[in-house]
């Protein structure tokens, strides 16, 4: 199968950058085949505007769903942008590895999703929201770390419920565009544990990758 890995973490020897190469040398030696987007270390640009385009539908007011649109009807993605559409395309599993910011993904992985989601090519055009999506028979699954310890994180903690507060990424982006979602991958509290606690978190997920294409989907409505 084909995997596509996005890490979203400036430091790649941080437990994140552990998490993300125990994702590629888990997937690879079970002879799947694996593509990556290290945003910081490719210095991708976040902000979404004209210079997504190699081309221009209306050069007096930037409507960034027209010029999308226009740019998928004529090949006027920037490569940057282009590539990293074609990568969505080829996978059959997108896995984004962060760590949880302000209860929501890093600003570039944000800035990623603007850019790369763009209307008519990831959506519109005649497709019908959580029903009939560009990436319907894909699957994709967060992989996060997070600051603060899981108790934080149930329905009367501190955080509130982790699940809900994951839910605009599950439903407003992976299932508005076709991907079925995969339970999330939480690792708690990173930087306030032992390294044998990340050493056994690391065992985990390698374990679980080993077997994750034969998952039961996440039920994201739940929450």
């Amino acid at each position: 199968m084909n995997v596509l890995i996005v890490l979203a973490h400036p430091e790649i020897k941080s437990f994140n950058g552990a998490l993300y190469r125990t994702a590629i040398e888990t997937l690879e030696k079970q002879g799947h085949r694996v593509r990556t987007s290290d945003l910081y270390h490719m210095g991708f640009h976040p902000s979404s505007d004209r210079h997504n385009f190699t081309t221009v539908k209306d050069a007096s007011f930037l409507k960034l769903a027209k010029e999308e649109y226009f740019a998928t009807e004529n090949d006027g993605f920037v490569e940057e942008i282009a590539l990293e559409q074609e990568k969505l395309e080829w996978c059959d599993l997108l896995i984004w590895q962060f760590p949880l910011w302000w209860f929501s993904v890093p600003a570039i992985l944000k800035g990623w999703t603007d850019r790369v989601f763009a209307a008519g090519k990831v959506y519109g055009a005649g497709r019908i929201p959580y029903v009939s999506g560009k990436f319907k028979g894909k699957k994709a699954l967060l992989s996060i770390t997070t600051g603060s310890p899981e108790e934080n994180y149930i329905d009367q903690g501190h955080d509130g419920d982790i699940n809900g507060i994951l839910r605009p990424i599950h439903r407003g982006i992976f299932e508005y565009t076709g991907f079925s979602v995969l339970q999330p991958q939480l690792n708690y509290s990173v930087a306030r544990i032992s390294d044998q606690e990340r050493q056994v978190m690391l065992k985990q997920w390698s374990d679980r990758l080993n077997n994750v294409f034969h998952e039961e989907l996440f039920n994201v409505g739940a929450y």
